[in-house]
């Protein structure tokens, strides 16, 4: 069975304010599709990952997960992920370094190159909208996402990790 090459995988629950980050992003990035090839990306949703989205995660080339956080600095972090077990893995979700430490115990290789993209968000109660501040951080992601798609290779992606890295200059 052929898969796209990349995995875009955002998470959150949408009747959660801003954690319904993940899953927003990439319903406008599939509004938004000039300039990414077609095929290129297969976007997963859920509210939550769980040990399932194991199999996900299987034949790609990079793997991009996207939440809401409330540590990041605004609008978004991006980082690289290394496989590492957490105390999310005794529990009914997963972070997605275990997820990845999970496909490398049960596949006997390592994952694909993994990356968070990590948007910052505000207010998470249950019913509310996305606020206002958060949906403009929503909207420089989903560009950043397309640049990403664009050029869908390892090292582009590694090399904004760097960029995103270095402090702001004042």
């Amino acid at each position: 069975m052929s898969r796209a090459p990349i995995a875009v995988i955002g998470y959150g629950n949408p009747s959660r304010g801003d954690d319904a980050l993940g899953p927003e992003l990439l319903e406008r990035l599939g509004e938004a599709a000039a300039g990414i090839e077609p095929g290129c990306y297969e976007p997963i949703t859920d509210f939550q990952l769980q040990i399932e989205h194991v199999t996900d995660l299987q034949r790609r080339e990079l793997l991009l997960f996207v939440d809401a956080s409330v540590t990041a600095r605004p609008p978004f972090e991006f980082f690289r992920l290394t496989p590492h077990r957490d105390h999310s893995y005794s529990s009914h979700s997963l972070s997605p370094a275990t997820l990845l430490s999970v496909y490398q115990e049960v596949y006997k290789t390592a994952p694909p190159p993994a990356f968070l993209l990590a948007i910052s968000g505000y207010r998470f109660e249950l019913g509310e909208p996305l606020c206002q501040q958060t949906a403009a951080h929503l909207a420089r992601a989903v560009d950043f996402v397309r640049g990403l798609l664009a050029q869908p290779n390892g090292t582009f992606w590694n090399a904004q990790v760097d960029l995103m890295a270095r402090p702001f200059e004042v």
